[in-house]
């Protein structure tokens, strides 16, 4: 393997009107998932509220399959998969552009959360609802496939029932037992809500897209980058507004100190949901009516959610036990795969079947002891 990692191209969606930010849409998710247990309960004039505010859609196509019993309660292990789309026109088809997934051990009191590289090379199933035969493509590319209506715009919760059988198939994975879209709409509201977010930013970084006011930087006339002075995040404990995190976040490119590309990002990603979880139980938080509330009115707008018979609140309940302590973050290896030299994709090293075996067998805690490097890190 070699050469550098592949440009990250064509992201499009089907939802009007949200910020182009969906590079790490699935964060709202995770901090969906294990924000509201403890929270709710005390709160039930919220609960309602936020449910309400949750979009729902079939994302596994259950309802084709004939309804199922509703489960007496949720019990682990879980693996529940959450995916951000870039979005654009409401008539382009939705490419996957962060997927992630929550794997939750029987105890229901830590979780291990990693990502699949959007760009990974595999082989999506054929799909007859949108009419595709199959095909070796890039792992986003999976929800285009699958979202195609014919005649109408795009679904994405369609093309979310063949990115769920894609990833299935990469990872082994038989069932997930929730999943979520997450778009960005809400997701700049939801931090500033919170009253910002607290990380450790582990490398000095510049934005590619701000200036240091939030402002967007200007085209460079005739393409070729951008203009204007570059927003800054230094290395060290920092306080960042609604439009700092999504732009940190975002960045990928070594001229702006991500050495490591699309990894690094992965990784930032992947800090800053145990950095939110953190800000989301703080005493400044879940001790406040009036700001509990508009934070999670503000998430369930950003959310479609299906949880194959249970509620994003009866799941928020079922997790109440996880704090940002406990969410071990994971780093897949992986590298570029070239074909006469050109950039084709990702692709992930031998050992990563050895992490999903251990995901599938509830030996992740065994695995972890003997693959320490797997524990993702700050630089």
């Amino acid at each position: 393997m070699g050469g550098k990692a592949g440009a990250d191209r064509g992201k499009r969606s089907i939802w009007r009107g949200v910020p182009r930010w969906a590079r790490v849409c699935t964060i709202l998710g995770v901090v969906l998932m294990v924000l509201s247990g403890s929270v709710l309960v005390g709160y039930q004039t919220l609960v309602s509220r936020y449910e309400g505010a949750v979009g729902k859609a079939d994302l596994f196509g259950d309802q084709a399959a004939g309804a199922t019993e509703k489960k007496s309660d949720i019990k682990g292990p879980l693996n529940i998969l959450l995916v951000g789309i870039d979005p654009r026109k409401p008539e382009t088809p939705p490419l996957a552009d962060s997927i992630m997934i929550l794997h939750v051990p029987a105890g229901m009191d830590r979780g291990y959360l990693f990502s699949l590289p959007r760009d990974l090379r595999v082989q999506i199933p054929e799909f007859p609802k949108a009419d595709f035969r199959g095909s070796t493509d890039k792992l986003n590319a999976a929800m285009s496939y699958g979202s195609r209506v014919q005649g109408q715009n795009p679904d994405a919760a369609r093309g979310f029932e063949l990115l769920a059988k894609t990833v299935q198939q990469v990872t082994g994975i038989k069932r997930f037992d929730a999943g979520a879209i997450i778009n960005f709409t809400g997701f700049k509201n939801i931090v500033d809500a919170m009253g910002g977010v607290d990380m450790y930013i582990e490398r000095d970084v510049k934005s590619e897209h701000r200036q240091p006011d939030g402002t967007m930087r200007q085209l460079r006339p005739g393409g070729g980058g951008y203009l204007g002075p570059q927003a800054e995040y230094k290395k060290g404990n920092a306080h960042l507004s609604g439009w700092q995190a999504l732009d940190y976040v975002r960045q990928r490119y070594p001229k702006n100190g991500v050495p490591d590309a699309d990894y690094g990002r992965q990784r930032h990603q992947q800090q800053f949901v145990k950095a939110m979880v953190s800000q989301a139980f703080s005493a400044d938080v879940v001790t406040n009516p009036i700001k509990l509330d508009r934070v999670l009115r503000a998430a369930g707008q950003s959310l479609i959610f299906n949880g194959r018979g249970h509620t994003v609140v009866d799941f928020a309940v079922a997790l109440k036990g996880i704090r940002s302590d406990s969410i071990e973050t994971i780093k897949l290896p992986g590298g570029p795969v070239t074909i006469n030299g050109a950039y084709k994709g990702e692709q992930l090293q031998p050992v990563a079947q050895d992490f999903f075996t251990a995901i599938r067998t509830e030996q992740v805690d065994a695995f972890m002891l003997e693959h320490p490097d797997f524990k993702q890190k700050n630089s």
